[in-house]
């Protein structure tokens, strides 16, 4: 019996037509290239149908709201399917795969994030084999989680960033090995975790939680951004340098951290560079973030702690527990170091 997979739209290059000022998402276009690609009715395929949102959006405009309704379209027609492919514009898929991970609950089924950088109706597209490639895995049922697949590899979702505007193999996953590498088979490696949890499937909102994100810079002055720190601000990420450094004094940042601290904000340290981990008080640069009671997002991507922050003030947390659960691995999105 052929497997059911849904796919939902949300706009992005993949389905996109030309217009006279571009690239746009049409409404049914993608519906049309589809339903004219004999492989899709190819006996090895799974059978398919396709939701489109409304409105299709290009990925910069993704918010909460899409997120969500998303997850209610997973949640809705769970039952229904046995996998799920999301076709995403590229400039935003890692936030929408990390925010994904979060909110999908108890997830048992795969869910597949994917796109192109050169739309499918163009001759000469990559758009085509991410989609046949997500389908087949989402098909498989091997990854029963968020993943983002894109040319040769199927990432985890909540550990890819986006590494190119122009380039076919525009994501990469800096701490984490891919779930899967794709060439003449598709190799899945041995680190996919074993779903043992025996409750239900649920999908938890995300809320508009006020968020933000600084980053550091030789030279920046700290007191210029003290006055954003309001009772209505819930989280900072503060990419830094290295492990965690900041430059100057680090009396500089301490009415900000103290700010923070009385409002409830809270102060999640993530590093500049792409591949290793934020180590607090390794350097004396970073002591003043660990002894102010920063929160140290280790090897976390910047949209996993962007994304974990929205899930965590939506689930009703404290600030408390949101600082300690920052620092927990809940869906894979940071190595236990």
């Amino acid at each position: 019996m052929r497997k059911k997979i849904l796919l939902i739209y949300t706009g992005g290059t993949i389905g996109m037509n030309k217009s006279e000022n571009g690239y746009v998402p049409q409404k049914g276009f993608l519906q049309e290239i589809l339903e004219g690609l004999p492989v899709l009715r190819n006996e090895a395929m799974p059978e398919w149908e396709l939701i489109e949102l409304d409105p299709l959006l290009d990925s910069s405009n993704m918010t909460v709201v899409e997120w969500n309704l998303i997850g209610s379209l997973i949640e809705k027609y769970y039952v229904d399917f046995d996998g799920f492919v999301i076709l995403h514009g590229t400039d935003t898929m890692a936030y929408t795969a990390s925010a994904l991970s979060f909110s999908l609950e108890n997830l048992d089924k795969p869910v597949i994030i994917t796109g192109s950088q050169i739309p499918l109706f163009e001759v000469r597209n990559d758009g085509l084999d991410n989609l046949l490639t997500s389908m087949m895995i989402a098909a498989e049922g091997h990854v029963r989680e968020v993943g983002l697949c894109f040319s040769d590899m199927l990432l985890r979702g909540n550990r890819a960033t986006k590494m190119s505007t122009s380039d076919l193999h525009a994501f990469y996953s800096p701490n984490y090995p891919a779930l899967a590498d794709i060439g003449t088979k598709i190799s899945y490696n041995h680190m996919i975790p074993k779903i043992s949890s025996t409750m239900p499937f649920r999908v938890q909102p995300l809320k508009k939680i006020p968020i933000g994100i600084i980053k550091v810079f030789p030279g920046i002055q700290f007191e210029l951004f003290e006055e954003i720190m309001s009772e209505s601000l819930k989280g900072i990420v503060l990419e830094t340098f290295g492990a965690g450094n900041i430059p100057g004094s680090s009396d500089a940042i301490l009415p900000i951290v103290r700010k923070a601290h009385e409002n409830g904000t809270v102060l999640v340290i993530c590093s500049q560079c792409p591949k290793g981990s934020v180590s607090l008080g390794t350097y004396e640069t970073s002591a003043a973030l660990k002894n102010a009671g920063a929160v140290c997002a280790y090897d976390m991507t910047t949209e996993a702690a962007v994304a974990k922050l929205y899930y965590l003030f939506s689930c009703g947390y404290d600030a408390d527990t949101v600082k300690e659960k920052m620092e927990e691995n809940l869906r894979g999105e940071l190595s236990n170091w």
